[in-house]
């Protein structure tokens, strides 16, 4: 009798470390926005096993247990996110030999929240629908500050059922989800969104910049904008100007935050789009040589309100 008790009790704790054992999530992609994303995953109590290129970047993620590959970090999880360079990478993450689709498992959800070409999303639709995984494209807005604070909005583009099973893994990490319609409407969404900011962000350094130049205090112009019809989200939040805002990039000397050379692979991105569809975008073409003239003087690294460093002569 002692001895059944025993073996009862030895199969209860086993099976009782296995499920301990068992991550919530596998997060890979460890840049500026996928650390603190992962970081507010495992704030709001999940188990968060994380991958990136750089080892090093993945180990600044506090209590996240590192992986040796994206295989390792999709297994065995409910959830994979990818927050990724461009779509090259995502494709070459999903599917090569040590690659998520061999280690996910059938059940797990996988979205991607990198900023891709609409095309390469639906292209990896297509992927996880023939392996039998759940995939959606939910690409994010809000920047470094949205993820720091977990306010980000999530543009989902995918089957709305699925939709609704990741809601509460991506509301840990924002405060919006927006369904957009079919596989990649969240990139065509994104892509938008960011042709916009792109172009608004040199609007408000401009601005900003001509004021200075004619003497005018730059507290005092931030406070007419914000309360006038310039205002934005590029003059109130994530103001360019050093001095006016903590806590963005131009308080530290435009480190972190959402860099030139993504911004400008962004609207390189909404060009091809828009030549493909007959959209004319003469601003965003504008924006788009501005932020990679800036990337060849040396700005690339540095977040894209540096534009107004640029602006200033100061590259």
């Amino acid at each position: 009798m002692f001895q059944k008790r025993f073996i009862f009790l030895l199969k209860t704790t086993h099976k009782h470390v296995q499920q301990r054992s068992k991550s919530d999530v596998g997060f890979i992609g460890i840049g500026n926005m996928g650390t603190r994303m992962a970081s507010n995953l495992i704030k709001k109590g999940r188990s968060v096993k994380v991958f990136d290129a750089s080892k090093a970047a993945a180990q600044t993620v506090t209590g996240a247990q590192v992986c040796s590959s994206p295989k390792e970090a999709a297994t065995d999880v409910d959830f994979v996110i990818t927050m990724l360079p461009d779509g090259d990478i995502v494709k070459k993450v999903l599917t090569s030999d040590d690659g998520i689709l061999k280690g996910i498992g059938k059940n797990t959800l996988l979205v991607d929240s990198s900023t891709i070409n609409p095309i390469t999303a639906q292209e990896l639709h297509k992927i996880a629908e023939n392996a039998g995984i759940q995939f959606l494209d939910a690409p994010v807005s809000g920047g470094v500050t949205g993820a720091a604070a977990a306010t980000l909005t999530f543009m989902i583009g995918g089957n709305q059922d699925i939709g609704k099973k990741v809601e509460p893994y991506l509301m840990q990490m924002g405060g919006r989800i927006m369904h957009c319609g079919g596989p990649g409407a969240g990139q065509i969404a994104k892509l938008c969104n960011n042709l916009i900011l792109g172009i608004s962000m040199i609007g408000i350094a401009e601005g900003m910049n001509l004021g200075a130049k004619m003497g005018l205090d730059v507290k005092t112009l931030a406070k007419v904008v914000n309360t006038s019809t310039g205002r934005c989200w590029s003059s109130d939040t994530y103001n360019p100007v050093p001095g006016i805002m903590e806590n963005v990039p131009a308080a530290d000397n435009y480190n972190g935050g959402f860099q030139t050379q993504l911004i400008a692979k962004d609207l390189a991105l909404a060009s091809n789009v828009a030549v493909s569809c007959g959209a004319p975008i003469p601003l965003g073409s504008a924006a788009h040589q501005i932020y990679r003239t800036m990337a060849a003087y040396g700005l690339g690294n540095k977040d894209f309100s540096s534009v107004y460093k640029f602006l200033q002569g100061q590259s």
